[in-house]
This record gives structure tokens, C-alpha cells and sequence, in this order.
């Protein structure tokens, strides 16, 4: 027998076919490990790489539909166990290793996810607190993004019924986990965004294991939050659970429940601060009336009043009159702002209440200002009054007399002021007292009604 005669002579084609089915059929579909090297993703959505050992190497592709189900990245250095199953390309003779799923060795492939993800987002700075935008203090309307039957929509609804029963709440129905899932709730957070008048978003869902959540750590629902210009609160899963949407929304809120309470303040603690704000400015205008009592008293106590004070007695009186006359002003004031106070919280459930602060704030400035005009009228007119009084004592003074050229004339030793000519004889002594200073004087002569009498 010649073992160079052929009984068949293959076809290049014929030879590679033949190897490809003996090599699919032997093997079937199985795992293999390695290490990833050279991977590349075309633009048909293939991914290439090459998985490797110490020893040997092998061509893994893994086709569009397969790719896109990956949960995690496939990058260089990466150690992975691939099943899928062996076949041949045919138009090179290479066999390849075409992967059908993925996962990390000695990690799981949705944490691994996670990770990725959250590493890259974070270098692009989409987790920046510069970029967190503050919750409403009194928000009127409410967008939720979560499931319509789900417990968590429960829970939202009754924390908002509880706290605040007038808040408008505007729902968005979304899958919460699933296929499809992400996409439903990155457009919900898109179309409640550009309605325009949602004061805040809420998107979340109750708790679950890693799977259940998921929807929550895709990345077109962390860019959704990312673009969202109205300030969003994610509410994902129970206290422990952390999200690739919590590190991006402006709040994280632990439960959906907490999250309600985060968006809206109870009517009791908005009542309360306004009481705090009344009783704030009653104690400013207690201490501004203090003020203008500690003044008066300081010009009461001065030097021009005291030489006055007989005189000054009865606007003493007078401004202890005012006093309780502002005090008197001062309590009807006071007495209007509760009843404004009371009225206003009786409306809180029909009217905002930051419009309905801003109001109070005006009313109580106006007053505050009514009431600093007439206390300024009262000691302005108080003040021109004195100033009157003044005047006439100081025209009426002695002193002021002398000041206008006259003298007043003394008998010494005796100190007598002398009145008549007659009280005096020549030789005697006199003292003139003049506007400064005096005089000592001898008479010489005096005259009685024009006529001389000599000494």
C-alpha cells in the first residue's frame, strides 16, 4: 500500500468544516478561565479579547446580544470564567472561543458592575457636591417616579397625608426592577423635569437583594438624575442599601418613607416657627422701647433739667403718660399679630406658607415703623416744648439783665440792694455788681427825682 496515495483529497473549505464540527461537537458549550487581554469593542457592538494562561492563549468574541447582557465591563487584566463553546472561522482556519456569559473571578459580576460604574461617574465628577441643588423649604408639588402598586408609593403617600395634606402629588408610573426597568424610570424623571412646576422629584423603590435594585445603578438613570433641574431625592431600598442613583441625586433619603418626610415639614413645626418669629419681634420692640426709656431717663437726669426741674415736672409726667401709651400700642400690636398669627395658621392647609410668612413679615415691619414714628413725633414735640420753657427762664433770669448793660447797686456792709436814692448818703460805701465782674464805689452826692444833694 503507497501512503502517498490519497483515498480523498480534501478542500481547504471541506478540511476547515470538518475540524469545526468535530470541535463543537466534542466540546459542546463549557467554561473556561483566563485572563483578559486585548479587548475591544467594534463598533457593531462585538467585543474582541484574547484570554490567556502562563502557557497559552485563546480568541474569545462575544456577539452584539451577548455583550450587551454583560453586567460588567470587560477590561485588560481582568480574570474571568467564560462559558460559552468552541468554534472555527472558517474564512482564516482560527478557532475562537465565542462567549455567551461572563463572570469575575472571585467577585460577583453585578458588584463588579457597580463598581465600574461608580468609579467612572465619580472621575467625571457627576457625585460633586458643588453640583447638589437644595430641597424646597415648602414644596406645593410633588413628582414620584416609582412602581403604582409597590409598597413604597404606600408609604410616600401616607408620610405626605400625615405631615402636610394639602402637597399636590404628581405620579409617574415606572417597572422598579426588570427589564426595561431603567429606562422607565429615566424617562419619568425626564418628563416630571420638564413639566416646569414640580417643585421636587422623588424616585425610589422599597429594599431587595442587589438584582432587585439594579435598575437603580444603570447608568442612564444616574445621567438622568445628573441632567434633572429640579432637585431630586432618591429613595432606593432600606437603610443598608447604597445605589449608583444615591451618590448622584441632590438627597439620599435610607427609606421611601424617609424621603417623604425630607421633601415636607409638618404643619406643627411650620405653626411653631411662627410663633418663634412673633415672639422674636416682640422682644425686639421690648428692647427698643427699653432704649428709648433709658434715653429719656439719661436727659431727665442732665444737667439743663436739673436746673429746670421744678418746671419740668409735669413733662415728666407727661412722658410717663407716653410711655404707658406705648406699652398701651405695644400690646394691641401684639395682640393683632396673634390674631393675624392664629388666622394665618388656620389657612396654612389652603395657603403657602412661605407667601403667607413674607406677608406676616411686612405687616409687622409696617407697625414696626408706624410705632417708631410717633415715638420720634412725641419727643420731637417734647423736645421743642422744652426748648420753649428754656428760653423764657432765660429771659426772665437776673443775669440776662446785667447782660443788656444794667447794674444791680449794694449798701455795704449790710448787702442791701438799694431800690432809692434815699437809702443812701454821701460817704457811704456801695458794691455795683455789673455782667462781669463789680464794682466798690464812695458816694459822693446823691439826687433825689433831679435834684443834687450834696454831702
Amino acid at each position: 500500500m503507497n501512503l502517498f496515495e490519497p483515498d480523498h483529497i480534501f478542500s481547504v473549505s471541506e478540511l476547515t468544516r470538518n475540524i469545526k464540527a468535530i470541535l463543537e461537537e466534542f466540546f459542546g458549550r463549557i467554561w473556561v478561565c483566563g485572563e483578559i487581554s486585548n479587548c475591544k469593542r467594534h463598533s457593531s457592538g462585538h467585543i474582541y479579547c484574547t484570554l490567556k494562561d502562563d502557557h497559552s492563549q485563546l480568541n474569545i468574541v462575544f456577539f452584539r446580544s451577548d455583550a450587551a447582557r454583560l453586567k460588567f465591563k470587560l477590561e485588560d487584566g481582568l480574570q474571568i470564567n467564560v462559558f460559552g463553546r468552541i468554534s472555527v472561522y472558517e474564512k482564516r482556519g482560527n478557532y475562537q472561543f465565542v462567549g455567551l456569559r461572563a463572570e469575575p473571578v472571585g467577585y460577583g459580576a453585578l458588584q463588579l458592575a457597580f463598581e465600574q460604574l461608580k468609579k467612572k461617574l465619580g472621575e467625571e465628577g457627576l457625585f460633586a457636591d458643588e453640583y447638589k441643588k437644595p430641597l424646597p423649604r415648602f414644596p406645593q408639588k410633588i413628582g414620584i417616579v416609582t412602581s403604582p402598586t409597590g409598597a413604597a408609593i404606600r408609604d410616600i403617600l401616607h408620610v405626605l397625608e400625615r405631615r402636610f395634606s394639602t402637597v399636590e402629588v404628581l405620579l409617574y408610573p415606572s417597572l422598579v426592577q426588570g427589564e426595561g426597568a431603567a429606562e422607565q424610570i429615566a424617562e419619568g424623571i425626564k418628563v416630571l423635569d420638564a413639566l416646569g412646576n414640580v417643585d421636587v422629584i422623588i424616585a425610589g423603590r422599597g429594599g431587595g437583594s442587589l438584582e432587585d435594585l439594579w435598575a437603580f445603578n444603570e447608568e442612564v438613570v444616574a445621567r438622568a438624575i445628573y441632567a434633572c433641574e429640579t432637585p431630586i431625592v432618591s429613595a432606593v431600598g432600606h437603610e443598608v442599601d447604597f445605589t449608583i442613583a444615591d451618590f448622584v441625586a441632590d438627597m439620599r433619603a435610607p427609606t421611601p418613607s424617609a424621603a417623604a418626610e425630607m421633601v415636607v415639614q409638618e404643619r406643627e413645626a411650620v405653626a411653631a416657627e411662627i410663633v418663634r418669629f412673633r415672639r422674636s419681634i416682640s422682644r425686639s420692640m421690648a428692647a427698643a422701647l427699653e432704649n428709648f426709656d433709658h434715653r429719656l431717663k439719661l436727659a431727665v437726669s442732665s444737667y439743663a433739667f436739673r436746673r429746670a426741674s421744678d418746671m419740668l415736672i409735669q413733662y415728666e409726667q407727661q412722658l410717663d403718660d407716653l410711655g404707658e401709651h406705648l406699652l398701651e400700642l405695644q400690646q394691641r400690636l401684639l395682640e393683632n399679630l396673634q390674631t393675624t398669627s392664629d388666622t394665618l395658621r388656620n389657612r396654612l392647609f389652603t395657603a403657602r406658607p412661605d407667601r403667607t410668612l413674607s406677608f406676616m413679615a411686612d405687616r409687622l415691619q409696617a407697625g414696626e415703623r408706624m410705632l417708631m414714628e410717633k415715638v420720634n413725633k412725641s419727643l420731637a414735640s417734647r423736645e421743642a416744648a422744652l426748648g420753649e420753657m428754656a428760653a423764657k427762664l432765660d429771659s426772665l433770669s437776673p443775669l440776662a439783665v446785667l447782660a443788656r448793660g444794667y447794674s444791680i447797686a449794694y449798701l455795704k456792709p449790710s448787702q442791701a440792694i438799694i431800690r432809692d436814692s434815699a437809702q443812701v448818703a454821701a460817704g457811704d460805701r456801695i458794691k455795683v455788681r455789673l455782667h462781669r465782674g463789680a464794682l466798690n464805689c464812695n458816694v459822693e452826692t446823691t439826687e433825689t427825682e433831679g435834684n443834687q444833694v450834696h454831702g
